[in-house]
């Protein structure tokens, strides 16, 4: 996915959240209320023409807290590390080849 780049386009005008309760996708804690909350805001997300803007920007503004894009905080970590994973793979076989 390209980088997040806000001389383009604002997505965030046609978002399907954006005349909703921001608090809706930023619940206080992961167990209990919080999850019901949590798949509330992923509800919204799947009606958004904007869920891959707003997850790519989450991803590239490092975004740790709340719902963006469909996806939870946990969910978001996992996406980072297997960036950072194939980052590394990529720098490795690099210098593989550069031996």
């Amino acid at each position: 996915m390209p980088k997040y780049d806000p001389s383009e386009h604002d997505w965030r005008i046609g978002a399907a959240c954006k005349d909703t309760d921001p608090s809706l996708f930023f619940p206080v804690g992961t167990t209990g209320v919080a999850v019901d909350q949590i798949e509330a805001a992923k509800q919204v997300c799947t009606t958004c023409p904007c869920m891959t803007d707003c997850l790519q920007f989450a991803l590239d503004t490092n975004q740790d807290a709340g719902v963006w894009g469909g996806l939870g905080e946990e969910d978001r970590r996992i996406i980072r590390r297997q960036r950072a994973a194939a980052r590394r793979a990529a720098r490795q076989a690099a210098a593989e080849q550069g031996m």
